[in-house]
């Protein structure tokens, strides 16, 4: 099966980017099955109902989550009517659900959303729950297994990848919004620390520079907006997974002004 996965859609621009460049994508890379990260979508906090049906309308099968899931409320009434997930990490008492199996090109595939620690809410053992769930999705005889790690600490991320190495399909870190340079596939699986935004480019993760830079400069907060213009990219990572094992994978960063980049994981050798 070929997966795609997009990660934090940061507003309208992230959205725009979508709408423009992933139905083609879904045709041109035969790609059987949409992941995105949606907890920045609506004006950088959050996803609102109208949104998310925009999101599905351009091609994305199921949605991720992250520490902003609750920023808009509405998010707890469709939890059960869209292909939505939130970190599988929060209390069981909390809306939702963190994994989720879906039927794709003859195979099952398992997509799983979890949060790391480090600036993050209180939540469970991201590590601990990530191993008792792929263990009991083994045990279902579940063997494609697509991680989304939303986590702010690259170690936490790396470390993840020493955890399930050779157990998940593929595990891609979201939350920092910026891109890292390390895709590669080792023991089966793929592995990349961020994926980076989709949405604005020429600013400060996808948001307007004023904010950010004054507090930084004066240590004082202020309201962080998204940009009405701005130059955007789409960054998606694109994914072969049979019995379990990634056998390729490739990221594309799309630019708004045609360029398109294209960067082969690096396969570790035995």
């Amino acid at each position: 099966m070929i997966i795609a996965f997009i990660g934090d859609i940061v507003g309208h621009p992230g959205r725009e980017m979508l709408k423009q460049y992933l139905p083609e994508m879904k045709k041109e890379y035969e790609i059987d099955f949409v992941i995105a990260n949606y907890e920045n979508v609506s004006h950088g906090f959050g996803m609102t109902p109208k949104n998310a049906n925009e999101i599905v309308g351009y091609g994305v099968d199921c949605m991720t989550g992250g520490n902003h899931s609750w920023d808009k409320k509405e998010i707890e009434n469709i939890f059960d009517t869209h292909e939505i997930l939130r970190p599988h990490n929060y209390p069981d008492e909390v809306s939702g659900t963190g994994c989720k199996v879906y039927d794709v090109a003859g195979e099952k595939l398992a997509v799983l959303n979890l949060m790391g620690h480090y600036s993050m809410p209180m939540c469970d053992n991201a590590f601990r729950k990530a191993k008792e769930t792929i263990e009991a999705l083994h045990v279902d005889g579940v063997k494609n297994i697509f991680v989304d790690f939303h986590a702010e600490a690259t170690s936490e991320k790396r470390a993840m990848m020493m955890l399930l190495q050779g157990q998940a399909s593929g595990i891609i870190g979201t939350h920092t919004h910026v891109s890292t340079d390390d895709f590669q596939i080792a023991q089966g699986t793929a592995y990349l620390t961020d994926i980076g935004l989709t949405g604005c480019r020429d600013n400060v993760i996808g948001m307007d520079e004023k904010a950010p830079l004054k507090q930084f400069m004066t240590g004082l907060k202020g309201h962080f907006d998204v940009p009405k213009k701005c130059k955007k990219i789409l960054q998606i990572a694109i994914m072969d997974f049979s019995e379990g094992e990634c056998t390729s994978a490739f990221k594309l960063k799309q630019f708004d002004d045609g360029e398109l980049l294209k960067t082969d994981a690096w396969i570790e050798k035995d």
